[in-house]
């Protein structure tokens, strides 16, 4: 290679904005269905919050590390190759996983779709009477159809709750036998509480709290043999050891699948913008986010479809949703292909930064920062709810993976599409006034999401994902570039929404887990709108009573050199630096 290479800026680009959008795709196939997939495993919600907690903890703590490593040793092509290989083959690994019921793993298509029993364990099994010959709409599992809305409520009094609490009242005629039934066991998984019965379909939709099979649960009148008794323990103990063994798996696939992903984006980003820092080109990056938005509103809406239509035809045996770790694997291929253009300098800087300490410390003595830090680390423990348990909750109310694909597609398109806005926005209500309007946005639509009744009910609201989550994000970028000191702007960035965000979905994942399986996840939104709204009513009572001061930024003064103020202008009064500098010691207002 020359020793003076020429640096191709807007091929750069291209390839940076190619890659940013197939990694976009790529992360759609998975990431917002991947607790719709746990749960068609078999594993319980406080699981769940417990293994996408350890997953966005390992993300907060393990990226800076590996970017520090990365500059450090400078071997970035190395680490791009290797982390989208590595990925690709352990998403693979999640299909391995045994689901708790083991009858998913003989899952057959038939011509009109898949042929389903009813996912049913983590620590009890019951036996449940079923239609032989019809699929079933599993809780866990396949998609309800829009016809499930006609289904009529049994009375679940006499099964115990969580807490152990047994209600009365439940009749032993309450689910009468099906002609031509079988009965085989299943495992009731927990979530929300409620007991459906389709009658379109003849299908029976269990969903309450881990249900305990006790002795005494058997119809009036028949006679329980303590052989059976001893049967139905065995066997509760078999389904427990298989939850458990589920868990296990899953969290281990999982660590090692975020391990190797996790840091590919910021590696990439401290890449590009090293590049194109040595010809002043960095502004032309800016727009790199809207390419992985559009390409994960691509990606969610299109793996939604082919699931929907195409899983039976693609995937013959396995348990449902595989096809997503398939899809993932084959954009990482393509990724991996992008990567081997993608920019990376060549005269790369020799030892290690420490940008990120410098950030830290920025952070601790700005209380404006502080404060800053903390809304977003409450953002994250929020959000992380949604993406968590809102297919949970659109499944229960009859949403298809389709419909659950379509109303993420719209979240991000409006986010997307309003970026324009965004300069007219903050200069119209300010930095402050945005992020409260973002903050409220954002309880609003917990609060919503709590109260859906359809299928379809969540489809109208998604566009106030524009102002609850792209306008926050608009509010904290001006907040960061008016308060960092001269460079600290990307790190800060980078903490930001790679430390305190993510330190606040783990938070969130693991408290959400234990909401959803003792109230449901109603309650859990109800009360994520209770804890931004107190938030909010803090934030706006707090900021006010800071020190106003703003540091100077030099890049922008810099700008004001070229401007109408010549040097005939009397004194120093009309000098632009001694200008900011007494402006700085009165402090500006923002």
């Amino acid at each position: 290679m020359s020793p003076n290479p020429q640096w191709d800026v807007p091929r750069a680009v291209r390839v940076a904005r190619l890659f940013h959008l197939v990694c976009g795709v790529r992360d759609a196939c998975v990431t917002p269905f991947l607790t719709l997939y746990l749960r068609q495993l078999g594993v319980a919600p406080p699981l769940v919050g417990a293994l996408m907690g350890t997953k966005h903890l390992i993300a907060a703590c393990w990226t800076p590390f590996c970017a520090f490593l990365v500059k450090r040793y400078q071997k970035r092509r190395m680490f791009l190759t290797g982390s989208l290989l590595g990925s690709a083959g352990a998403s693979l690994l999640m299909v391995l996983v045994p689901p708790v019921d083991r009858n998913l793993a003989n899952l057959l298509c038939n011509g009109s779709g898949w042929v389903a029993t009813t996912v049913l364990p983590l620590a009890v099994t019951d036996t449940v009477t079923t239609a032989s010959g019809q699929g079933l709409n599993r809780w866990a599992g396949a998609p309800s159809l829009p016809g499930s809305r006609h289904s009529r409520a049994l009375d679940t009094s006499g099964f115990p709750n969580a807490s152990g609490r047994t209600f009365s009242g439940l009749q032993a005629n309450s689910v009468g036998p099906v002609k031509g039934a079988s009965t085989t066991p299943q495992a009731l998984h927990p979530v929300s509480p409620g007991v459906r019965e389709n009658s379109q379909q003849g299908t029976l939709e269990v969903g309450s709290a881990t249900l305990g099979l006790l002795p005494g649960s058997a119809a009036p009148g028949n006679a329980v043999s303590l052989p059976k008794v001893q049967g139905d323990a065995q066997t509760r103990g078999r389904s427990l050891k298989r939850a458990q063994w589920t868990f296990v798996l899953s969290l281990g696939f999982v660590v090692l699948w975020e391990l190797l992903a996790a840091p590919l984006e910021q590696a990439a980003d401290d890449s590009l913008y090293e590049y194109l820092d040595f010809v002043d080109a960095a502004d032309r990056s800016r727009d790199l986010w809207l390419w992985r938005l559009l390409g994960m509103s691509a990606g969610v809406g299109g793996i939604a479809a082919l699931v929907g239509h195409l899983e039976c035809f693609l995937v013959t045996k396995g348990p449902r949703g595989a096809i997503h770790f398939y899809s993932y694997s084959l954009a990482s291929t393509l990724a991996l292909a992008v990567s081997t253009a993608f920019p990376v300098p060549i005269d790369q800087q020799r030892g290690p930064s420490y940008k990120t300490v410098k950030a830290l410390s920025l952070v601790r003595g700005d209380p404006r920062l502080i404060l800053l830090a903390l809304t977003v680390f409450w953002i994250g423990a929020t959000a992380s709810t949604v993406q968590n348990f809102l297919f949970w909750h659109m499944k229960d109310h009859g949403s298809s993976e389709l419909v659950m694909g379509l109303s993420a597609a719209l979240g991000l398109l409006g986010e997307t599409l309003f970026h324009p806005v965004r300069t007219s926005l903050l200069r119209r209500l300010t930095r402050v006034g945005v992020l409260g309007l973002g903050l409220g946005c954002l309880a609003l639509h917990l609060l919503y999401y709590s109260f859906i009744w359809s299928w379809w009910s969540v489809l109208p609201v998604q566009i106030l994902s524009a102002m609850s989550s792209g306008a926050l994000w608009w509010a904290v970028g001006s907040s960061i570039e008016d308060l960092a000191s001269s460079g600290m702007e990307r790190p800060l960035g980078t903490m930001f929404r790679g430390h305190f965000y993510a330190s606040g979905c783990s938070l969130g994942s693991f408290v959400g887990g234990f909401v959803v399986m003792r109230f449901g996840v109603a309650v859990l939104y109800q009360a994520c709108c209770l804890l931004l709204s107190l938030w909010l009513a803090l934030f706006l009572s707090v900021q006010p009573r800071l020190p106003q001061e703003r540091r100077v930024s030099y890049s922008k003064l810099l700008a004001l050199e070229g401007s109408d103020s010549s040097d005939s202008e009397q004194g120093s009064e009309r000098d632009w630096l001694v200008k900011a500098m007494r402006e700085e010691q009165v402090g500006w207002k923002i």
